[in-house]
């Protein structure tokens, strides 16, 4: 999220295990062709949709256990929290998870001593015990997993360690919530899927854009009906990152700019397709099956660079290969299109573009504006605003909520932690978290292969045919 202020976004966050991060990147950034190799995996995982293909096809022969849709927290009185990275991200969120009663933050993990002391002081005083501190090298996080007095792990940290901290909190059986995306490979994305199964803990996007007020209102008038039969929808992280990612002091090294020298495709995806995929009920009676994407040159941060940066700065020694504007087309099995796109390379005002279309009518945001039949007639845009009754009880509750990005932060940790409390049914789960995050290789993949359309898994084998809850919740009685 961003405002005329420039206010951080999820994916601005830095942390403390950025500098890690960035030593175990360093020897990858100039390796064009290494794609979904990239972080270390075998070398089954080529850069080939065939190669792809074989590697999700392996990952999802069987179910490990049984499947982890419409499955309940168990509920508790108080949610006892741990927190790894206390970057830009996970130091303002903390704030969020200790203003939620019934919530304590007993542990935080990040090497860099300044953040995690100043962390620490939040959580006294706000009247919590102090918390344990881990911050004793690279992996000193699975220490902080292994707690008996954990229910719950949250993880800001760079890509490259979502996966590895997901996968360690679901083996020491925490529940995890993970910034976006939640892993790089689509053979990632199968054993996330997989481990939570198996352990029966919920590994979860942890998608704040689903709550964003325009998002929510949009997604009960979608399944009221008032845009008839859904059609098409679009969303996008288009956002000039330039000089974040050029700036030696907001990120902890390079990491973040540095995929742009593996990969092509759209690095961000999620907050475009989550709340998109939440319209459409993805997972929830239909499912998405195939992606298909191109890319422009990748010419932006090489110019920016020129401009910018002096000569003998490390960066000078990267070549980027990441398009500067990915466009993708994703379908879905009941026909329905959905447009993608990803740019953080050039000028652009901020936008997701968040567009959902129907036999009804069309709303498009940025700037909000909607044109509904039988409301309008006059083929020009209308007042968003009109339709605020349509709001969700989230936003009706906490109407002026506190945190970042409008609101959106605080609302989607109060609702997670108050299913927690309650023992009910997470508004998403690991199966919307591998479909958001699958367009980062497989669009990758279909770049290179000139648009050539990339088979979508059915992360939920098969139980995306049950309609079921998701964000459209309804409000607890208790």
């Amino acid at each position: 999220m961003h405002d005329e202020n420039r206010t951080p976004t999820p994916d601005e966050s830095t942390d403390g295990l950025s500098r890690r991060s960035a030593l175990r990147a360093a020897g990858l950034a100039g390796a064009a062709g290494i794609g979904l190799g990239a972080m270390g995996a075998p070398a089954a995982h080529a850069d080939t949709p065939a190669a792809a293909s074989a590697a999700s096809t392996a990952a999802a022969q069987g179910r490990p256990g049984r499947t982890m849709v419409n499955v309940p927290f168990e509920g508790r009185g108080t949610v006892r929290v741990g927190i790894i990275g206390l970057g830009n991200r996970g130091g303002s969120m903390i704030d969020l998870f200790l203003a939620i009663p019934g919530v304590q933050v007993v542990a935080i993990c990040d090497p860099v001593k300044e953040k995690i002391e100043r962390a620490a002081k939040k959580v006294t005083d706000a009247g919590q015990p102090a918390p344990g501190m881990y911050a004793k090298g690279d992996n000193d996080f699975e220490n902080l997993c292994k707690r008996a007095d954990l229910d719950f792990v949250y993880v800001a940290t760079p890509w490259d360690w979502h996966f590895e901290m997901a996968k360690t909190a679901m083996l020491n059986g925490k529940h995890v919530g993970v910034e976006c995306p939640i892993a790089m490979e689509l053979g990632q994305l199968w054993e996330l899927v997989n481990l939570s199964e198996r352990t029966r803990r919920h590994c979860m996007q942890l998608e704040n854009c689903c709550y964003g007020k325009n998002e929510m209102r949009v997604l009960r008038m979608a399944h009221a009906g008032l845009f008839g039969d859904l059609l098409h929808g679009a969303g996008a992280y288009n956002h000039d990152l330039r000089g974040l990612m050029f700036d030696p002091d907001y990120y902890e090294g390079p990491w973040r700019r540095l995929w742009h020298t593996r990969l092509r495709g759209d690095l961000y995806p999620n907050h475009g397709f989550g709340p998109v995929s939440n319209y459409m009920d993805i997972n929830r009676g239909d499912r998405v099956t195939h992606i298909s994407s191109f890319g422009t040159p990748a010419l932006g941060l090489a110019e920016y660079r020129k401009a910018h940066m002096p000569a003998g700065d490390p960066s000078w020694k990267e070549t980027y290969i990441e398009s500067d504007r990915t466009i993708s087309l994703v379908q879905t099995e009941k026909g329905r299109v959905i447009r993608l796109e990803h740019d953080v390379s050039t000028p652009h005002p901020y936008s997701r573009i968040n567009s959902l279309g129907g036999t009804k009518g069309v709303f498009e945001d940025y700037p909000a504006r909607i044109y509904l039949e039988p409301d309008h007639s006059d083929d020009a845009w209308h007042n968003f605003g009109d339709y605020a009754n349509w709001d969700h009880w989230l936003w009706k509750e906490h109407s002026n909520p506190p945190g970042g990005h409008g609101g959106m932060d605080y609302i989607m940790i109060f609702r997670l932690m108050q299913c927690m409390q309650l023992g009910i049914v997470p508004d998403f789960d690991v199966y919307d978290a591998a479909t958001w995050t699958a367009p980062v290789p497989l669009s990758h993949l279909s770049i290179k292969a000139k648009g050539e359309p990339q088979e979508i898994p059915d992360f939920t084998r098969g139980e995306w045919r049950k309609k079921r809850s998701g964000v459209d919740s309804e409000k607890p009685s208790a």
